[in-house]
């Protein structure tokens, strides 16, 4: 067995609140990923988007993990790490430097990055992410890419994602207790947002909703730009619970019946189609008709849609989103949740599956992968961040060398 940083490989792991999926990738000279390893396990001691018991996370991370080891046939050292819940949150910041040179550099770019993120954060919680959304320089907004432009001073407006220092603790706990490193902790709807959404829906306006067990995570972004994070501490595991409790059938019963025969939308199903439901207790399996499971699911549906639809008009950026909603993860797939959605938010849905992927694409062409994939993506793009800072750096080393010489000081 290789190890995977031989083979130019990246890994990602999403821990879920009720799945972990491991995705072992291969970059590809073109700069594209190969998916050659998948392991899936049911994830035991997760609550939404928490750890609340160590030790069966660990046991849950290293099922997933071995399975895509011996898929790919190679060893796993480190992953690309995801990371959600209620303790997530985001804020717009903006800083400003004086230009040195006479244009921009990276220097400058750096510098004005670091003023903006330069604002007090709570002892407890760590920054996640700092993305720039546009520069400005002296009079000229909106600019994109500010390397190479003359000017006096510049401006940055970032979007900062913070989460709490402990919970981040703990989820990075339970994978070094597998002999793991973590490269880097990823925002779960960051992840979801870079493989399943195309750039004119970013530059349009999109919202990105990932709906798993534990929790709803949202992605806005509008101009090409992430502008508002969120996540809503509640999802499919509801549904499920209602299934449980009103069916009177034991949770992992209820969850394949969610997912075998569920619909949102009550009209969209047969009157006359009947399903198994199983007893708790040794009781027999009982018959009942599908269109009373769509009257149970229809009105959690519809609060888990206000919800959203609550928060996206809180962000202010309600009016923006001409793309309209990208739904993903496992409740996004049930049966009546995109035309349910669509009426909910009077305006477009789709459905969000990982988009161009090579290799095992068969196995991951889900919406439950799209946070597996995007750790991929995100990570394949860090990787080549790191070699070209890397190159650069050495490049920088060789001409200062060449300089000490021609001055006779080598």
């Amino acid at each position: 067995m290789s190890k995977a940083a031989e083979r130019n490989m990246v890994v990602g792991l999403d821990i879920g609140t009720s799945k972990v999926v491991t995705l072992i990738g291969e970059v590809m000279p073109d700069g594209e990923i190969s998916v050659i390893g998948v392991g899936a396990a049911a994830a035991r001691g997760m609550d939404k988007g928490g750890v609340n018991d160590l030790n069966l996370v660990v046991q849950s991370v290293q099922r997933a993990i071995e399975e895509a080891e011996l898929m790919a046939d190679c060893r796993v050292a480190s992953v690309y790490l995801n990371i959600s819940g209620r303790h997530i949150a985001c804020q717009n910041e903006s800083g400003m430097v004086p230009i040195n040179e006479a244009e921009v550099t990276q220097d400058d770019v750096d510098a004005v990055i670091h003023a903006a993120k330069s604002v007090p954060i709570a002892q407890e919680r760590r920054i996640l992410h700092v993305l720039p959304q546009e520069f400005i320089i002296d009079s000229q907004e909106s600019i994109k890419s500010p390397i190479g432009m003359s000017g006096v001073r510049m401006e940055a407006r970032v979007h900062i994602i913070t989460c709490a220092n402990d919970m981040a603790k703990n989820i990075v706990k339970a994978v070094e207790r597998c002999s793991l490193s973590v490269d880097c902790l990823v925002f779960s709807a960051l992840a979801s947002s870079t493989s399943v959404l195309t750039e004119d829906e970013k530059d349009l306006g999109v919202a990105l909703v990932d709906m798993g067990a534990g929790t709803i995570d949202i992605c806005i972004y509008t101009g090409g730009v992430l502008r508002h994070t969120a996540v809503i501490p509640a999802a499919g595991n509801q549904v499920t619970s209602d299934i449980a409790k009103i069916f009177r059938t034991p949770l992992n019963h209820a969850e394949e019946i969610k997912t075998k025969y569920a619909c949102a939308l009550r009209q969209m199903v047969n009157k006359d189609e009947h399903i198994e439901v199983p007893s708790v207790g040794g009781r027999p399996a009982r018959s009942m008709e599908r269109h009373i499971l769509a009257e149970v699911v229809e009105p959690r549906y519809q609060e888990l849609f206000e919800l959203i639809r609550d928060e996206i008009t809180k962000s202010g950026l309600d009016e923006q989103i001409a793309a309209g909603i990208v739904l993903t993860g496992g409740c996004g797939r049930m049966e009546g949740a995109i035309e349910f959605a669509e009426e909910i938010f009077q305006m477009p849905v789709r459905l969000g599956e990982p988009l161009g992927m090579q290799g095992l694409s068969d196995y991951v062409q889900d919406p439950t992968y799209a946070t597996a994939v995007g750790l991929l993506r995100y990570g394949a793009a860090d990787m080549q961040r790191q070699q070209q800072e890397k190159s650069s750096t050495n490049v920088i080393g060789i001409g200062k060398r060449l300089v000490s010489w021609l001055k006779g000081e080598f």
